[in-house]
């Protein structure tokens, strides 16, 4: 297949601007334009001479730039267009490529060209056959779809392939461009496939194009059809309301008349009002309807300005809070001043001064089940205030307390405005229950976000991110519990008035087991009150010997399982009702104690039956506890010198470590103890409870009086305890945590309790009935300490390896 040129022609030129036209189409042109009419009045002129008809060159003149080739057209006939304009007739017949310009007759550009003459194959290779079958399927899948039925038999006629190819001249979704290509592309075969690729991308590009608008088409009818259903639905409303005589609109959904009846401060009004504009402009359909909706209805539900009227009986609430807590006179006295201080202010005028109202911000800090969470309640019953509990244990997201952002997809307001939005007033008792249990990580610290609401100073502006509106805590009593005092940041504790809550002591215990325990549990049981009774010694021992706590916590569990076992019990038909439970009958009924003092055991299994035990006192987060400390000294041929320690001991205890073996070391001579033994001998000390973690200076003086006992060979006394940090020059000095730490001592059974000369202040924090049980000795000396812990000295005592 190929094609080849002829004889020369000399024809005058039709320019069509951005138009291309192939041989085989009839086009009609506008006589009006001039070089139109230029080159057909030529051509005439020169057919008249001839006897044919006129002849024209249609040369396609892109931005002023003749094509290279052109297409000879013959003039069919000339008369008016359907607009009434002048205009001609012409039929493409054939491929000619441009030459030199000539002269001719008239006003028309005259161009010599080479006519082109296209050779088909013959026979037709079947590649060519499917080329041309595709083409004519593409070419129908396309016409059938604009509805052109009659033009799809005359191309399934067409048998020529050059007459197939620019047949392609009529599609109008070609660009000129292409159409120049087409033109241009003398090989019949080619221009085919290149026909064919045109069409073929064309199609595909319709398919997308008809997806996308069928999508679109049902994306629009479903919201038509919403919007339909919408208004149907508020004629609906519409009609109900009229029939049930109701008259206008539904208030609940006119915001703006909401927030001008709702009594909202007036930047908040201004803010709200704002929002309201926001949400008359946005669409029925737009998201951001949805979130001003929220927000409008937060703000709207917010207490402003509702506020509960304080009780300022302060005979009354100080009865409330002995009835419902017993013991925790800190906290009560705390409580009795801030209403007293309340009840003047208020008789003389002074409710706000300076922007702020007279809140209170109080940190509970004790050991677990002393009542922390439960005096936050019976602190709001006395005030005649709401009681709100936030839990922060576990919190860690800073947006948990302060809000998030708008913009946010779910966003909420953070948890205090959620807890004041609860109480449904803006004094509420808040408890921001295990604030030491709060963590941080990459969501932000938490803690920080409280610095601005445990303020009093700055609380009466608050911003939570999701409000973005000053919201006035500063009549908000603020309790905060904690179990440990270190883990809560020290930015935040300086904002916040201290209350130690150090535990209860025995007979507290019983009061509290027998006043509110045992009526609680009774109820819980399924029990009225009289069927079953506990007998004081019964909850002595309870306390003393099955549950040895800081709170009451576990006796109160040991309680219920005693009251269950009686109700069992009774139900099995093995007890009558009422019944007295006494002492001796709690082995039978919960088992044996869990817990028994040292000084009620036998003197051979104490565990200062041997020198080298000592018994410390020590805080914990569960309140104080008795600390034993054991020495021992390794056998000199195994030439293991130095100290060595165990028992998950932090970097503070090992050092006190250090210190007492330095100062027996150089006081040795003096205290009258081998101290040759510490040189040529490995030290061992020992804090059994190796699973605990243990830390702090206070053991000092314990360890000193471990080796001591155990390089003397004399036992420490059994019921003697101690606590108080040692230097190098063996002065005691003042630790923390006495109150707990005498308690922990009482609870053990101890008699005697060694403190530092310098914390003899603190005893006054310790209850009068524990002191009266306990012989306190404060010191100042390491050589004191020994004194009153070391047994006499006996002849001939084997020392403890």
């Amino acid at each position: 297949m190929a094609s080849s040129t002829s004889s020369p022609l000399t024809l005058p030129v039709l320019p069509l601007d951005d138009e291309v036209v192939l041989p085989g189409m009839v086009v009609p042109l506008d006589l009006s334009d001039a070089d139109v009419r230029a080159a057909v009045e030529a051509a005439q002129a020169a057919a008249r001479s001839s006897g044919n008809k006129p002849k024209v060159l249609l040369v396609p003149r892109i931005d002023g730039t003749y094509a290279a080739t052109g297409v000879l057209g013959t003039v069919e006939q000339v008369g008016r267009l359907s607009d009434g304009d002048p205009g001609a007739l012409i039929r493409g017949r054939s491929r000619v490529r441009i030459g030199a310009g000539t002269s001719g007759p008239g006003a028309a550009l005259w161009i010599e060209g080479t006519a082109v003459v296209e050779v088909e194959p013959d026979p037709v290779p079947g590649a060519v056959t499917e080329l041309i079958k595709e083409y004519k399927a593409l070419a129908t899948d396309w016409l059938k779809k604009r509805g052109a039925w009659q033009v799809v038999d005359r191309v399934q006629q067409i048998d020529s392939i050059a007459q197939l190819a620019d047949n392609a001249g009529y599609s109008p979704f070609l660009t000129t461009a292409q159409k120049v290509e087409l033109l241009e592309t003398a090989d019949p075969v080619a221009r085919l496939k290149l026909a064919a690729e045109q069409l073929r991308e064309h199609l595909a590009e319709q398919d997308v194009a008809e997806s996308i608008a069928k999508d679109v088409q049902e994306g629009v009818d479903k919201q038509q059809r919403e919007f339909l259903l919408r208004r149907q639905l508020d004629a609906v409303r519409k009609e109900l309301r009229e029939l049930s005589g109701q008259d206008g609109e539904d208030e609940s959904d006119d915001y703006r008349a909401r927030i001008e009846a709702a009594d909202l401060p007036e930047k908040v009004r201004e803010a709200a009002l704002k929002e309201v504009e926001k949400l008359e402009r946005a669409s029925d359909q737009s998201p951001e309807g949805g979130w001003i909706r929220t927000w409008l209805d937060t703000v709207l539900e917010l207490p402003w300005n509702e506020r509960t009227e304080d009780a300022y009986d302060i005979r009354g609430a100080k009865a409330t809070l002995d009835a419902e807590h017993f013991g925790l006179q800190d906290v009560k006295e705390r409580i009795t001043e801030y209403l007293a201080v309340r009840k003047r202010r208020a008789d003389r005028g002074l409710g706000v001064v300076g922007g702020r109202r007279g809140g209170a911000v109080l940190a509970l800090v004790g050991p677990p089940g002393v009542g922390k969470t439960s005096l936050g309640e019976s602190v709001a019953h006395a005030m005649g205030r709401k009681f709100v509990r936030v839990a922060l244990g576990g919190v860690r997201d800073e947006a948990e307390i302060r809000g998030h952002r708008r913009t946010y997809v779910g966003a909420l307001p953070g948890r205090i405005v959620r807890a004041v939005k609860e109480a449904g007033s803006m004094n509420p008792v808040v408890l921001l229950d295990e604030i030491d249990k709060v963590g941080s990580d990459f969501r932000g610290d938490p803690a920080a976000a409280l610095l601005e609401v445990l303020d009093p100073a700055q609380n009466h502006t608050f911003r939570d991110h999701y409000l973005e509106v000053e919201l006035d805590l500063s009549d908000v009593v603020f309790l905060a519990t904690a179990n440990v005092l270190e883990a809560i940041p020290e930015a935040l504790l300086d904002r916040m008035e201290l209350v130690r809550l150090d535990g209860y002591t025995e007979d507290e215990k019983i009061v509290i087991a027998r006043d509110h325990l045992l009526p609680r549990q009774l109820e819980r049981a399924g029990l009225e009150h009289g069927e079953v009774t506990i007998d004081e010694s019964a909850l002595r021992k309870l306390a003393g010997e099955y549950t040895r706590e800081a709170g009451v916590r576990n006796l109160e569990r040991s309680v219920a399982r005693l009251l269950r076992k009686v109700a069992a019990e009774h139900e099995l038909g093995d007890r009558d009702l009422p019944v007295t439970v006494g002492a001796e009958e709690l082995r039978a009924l919960i088992g044996r104690p869990h817990h028994v003092p040292e000084s009620a055991q036998d003197p051979a299994e104490r565990r200062t039956a041997v020198p080298g035990v000592a018994t410390g006192l020590a805080v914990t987060g569960a309140g104080g506890d008795v600390l034993f400390v054991e020495a021992s000294l390794a056998d000199p041929e195994t030439g293991a010198a130095g100290l060595t320690l165990t028992g998950q001991l932090g970097d503070v205890m090992k050092e006190s470590a250090q210190i007492a073996l330095s100062f027996l070391r150089s006081h040795g001579a003096e205290l009258e103890l081998p101290v040759a033994d510490l040189k040529d001998r490995g030290v061992h000390i020992h804090f059994p409870a190796g699973a605990v973690p243990k830390d702090g200076p206070s053991a000092g003086i314990t360890m000193t009086t471990a080796l001591a006992s155990l390089l003397s060979g004399r036992q420490v006394r059994t019921d003697v305890a101690m606590t108080g940090e040692v230097s190098l020059t063996g002065r005691v000095l003042p630790i923390g945590g006495v109150k707990q730490k005498l308690l922990a001592a009482h609870r053990a059974g101890i008699t005697t309790v060694v403190i530092p000369k310098r914390n003899e202040a603190d005893l006054d924090d310790v209850p009068a009935e524990i002191l009266e049980k306990l012989e306190v000795h404060p010191v100042t000396d390491v050589r004191q300490v020994l004194e009153l812990a070391l047994s006499p000295a006996q002849v001939e005592v084997a020392q403890a390896a």
